[in-house]
């Protein structure tokens, strides 16, 4: 029984997984939904028992202030403290899914929006669905030769034909390395289909820039393959409000029609047979 226990939490450490007991209320509330083109359906997800866990983590980053709650407070990273998010820098979106795994063992995990203050990865959070050195791999000089355009441009007399030859080269070579981005996401379903984010999404117009970085995907992903069944997911904004004001402290949100939605249709589909 120790042996099946410790090989449980040896388990759910790897998968960023809480071990919890469910409590609270069902809610029925739809959190997070999508179109599937091969199903030619919505389909979607419930807050479910995310809500008290949603509650019970906002508390806890009000208490402690900063989100590596994995280490002592002495030992404690300045970049991951709170405090940037109610600055000029504004809020930040949080979320947690409520799952079980294949042994009927019930778990929490947790995901913030995009990067913390310029960082991916931290323990006990979800990982980003993009692979982060590959992307760094990838990007890093050409966000110099980008930087290096944009200095070039700036000593150039507005409106001259030289200023605008290099404004353009600059769009172009933006847009081509966005284009490259976005092959690095590899997007799951709970239907075990992981294919790039090109191929899943929906809806009119290009991929926006963050495409697949919101708390739903991010916990939705990391379930799916890991053969978690998602139970709840809750996701609410921290710090100062955004500058459209759509997203306040505290205010619970489902996801985003922008760009969750394009691509929660192919994420969700499966989870019936889950």
């Amino acid at each position: 029984m120790y042996k099946d226990l410790a090989e449980h939490f040896v388990r759910s450490f790897f998968m960023h997984m809480e071990p919890i007991q469910i409590a609270g209320v069902f809610d029925t509330r739809t959190s997070a939904k999508g179109y599937c083109a091969r199903c030619d359906t919505v389909h979607s997800t419930v807050v479910g028992y995310g809500a008290k866990y949603a509650g019970e983590l906002f508390r806890r980053l009000e208490k402690e202030k900063r989100i590596d709650f994995s280490v002592p407070e002495s030992d404690a990273d300045p970049r991951l403290a709170t405090e940037t998010l109610y600055g000029e820098a504004r809020g930040q979106m949080f979320g947690v899914l409520v799952c079980r795994d294949a042994d009927g063992q019930y778990g929490l995990l947790k995901a913030f929006s995009g990067q913390y203050n310029g960082i991916w990865n931290v323990e006990g959070w979800v990982p980003p669905l993009i692979d982060v050195s590959r992307l760094a791999a990838m990007s890093s000089g050409v966000e110099r030769f980008i930087k290096r355009l944009g200095a070039m441009i700036e000593a150039l007399p507005a409106g001259s034909p030289e200023r605008k030859a290099l404004i353009d080269k600059r769009k172009s070579v933006s847009q081509a390395l966005m284009k490259d981005i976005h092959m690095l996401y590899s997007i799951p379903s709970f239907g075990g289909r992981d294919l790039p984010l090109s191929e899943v999404v929906v809806g009119e117009g290009g991929i926006p820039t963050g495409m697949g970085d919101c708390c739903a995907p991010k916990l939705l992903g990391h379930a799916a393959r890991h053969s978690l069944k998602p139970l709840g997911l809750a996701e609410f904004y921290v710090g100062r409000e955004n500058r459209s004001k759509s997203r306040m402290h505290g205010g619970m949100y489902s996801a985003c029609s922008e760009k969750c939605q394009r691509i929660l249709g192919h994420m969700l589909c499966g989870t019936s047979e889950t």
